[in-house]
């Protein structure tokens, strides 16, 4: 499992995918949920918006497991 760091209180699904190098564009992203490819703590996940927090894990199929850690954001 690859953990994956943000420097905020969440971050967007959309927005992870292509953090975590599984899509490089937002369209890509678009298509891989609605092709039911993403799981999020389990649960498939279609919606680009779906915030995500600290501890929650993502799976996405031909790509791995990753998890959401946080972080202090540096001044």
């Amino acid at each position: 499992m690859r953990k994956i760091l943000i420097h905020s209180g969440y971050i967007k699904l959309d927005q992870f995918l292509k953090l975590s190098d599984c899509v490089s564009t937002g369209g890509m992203a678009k298509a891989l949920l609605q092709e039911g490819l993403v799981l999020v703590n389990g649960e498939k996940e279609e919606r680009r918006g779906r915030k995500l927090y600290p501890g929650d894990r993502i799976e996405v199929q031909d790509e791995g497991t990753f998890e959401v850690i946080g972080g202090e954001v540096q001044k």
